[in-house]
């Protein structure tokens, strides 16, 4: 695997992650697809899936690849707690025990060391 990849989030984004107003739908969308992206391109493969629902999914990490029906190794978010994790606000552990943030399978994992990705500024 490669390193993180740095990506920038809209700053209206990173306002409401600190408890500010909720920014449009199209600029949370962006974000969460700039962010996926990024998580892709740092970890190039097909044997994890991230989904973050209704934004978006991408499938990284190398390895086998999953034929039909859902992939053995899964991670999902909410899209705030995504970017939570993609902006180092919130940790995998603490995002998995609050119930925020699912991840199955032996490979799924290998997503928190990628984050966050998102570059301050």
């Amino acid at each position: 695997m490669r390193g993180p990849t740095d990506t920038r989030i809209d700053p209206s984004v990173l306002d409401w992650l600190d408890g500010g107003p909720t920014p449009e739908r199209p600029v949370l969308r962006a974000a969460v697809k700039a962010s996926l992206a990024a998580v892709a391109a740092a970890a190039p493969g097909h044997s994890v899936e991230v989904r973050v629902p209704p934004f978006g999914a991408v499938q990284c990490v190398s390895g086998p690849r999953h034929g039909r029906g859902t992939p053995p190794n899964v991670v999902e978010a909410d899209p705030r707690t995504w970017l939570e994790l993609v902006t180092g606000r919130t940790a995998w552990e603490a995002a998995v025990q609050r119930g925020a943030l699912t991840a199955s399978g032996i490979r799924s994992g290998e997503v928190a060391r990628l984050l966050p990705v998102h570059q301050k500024g």
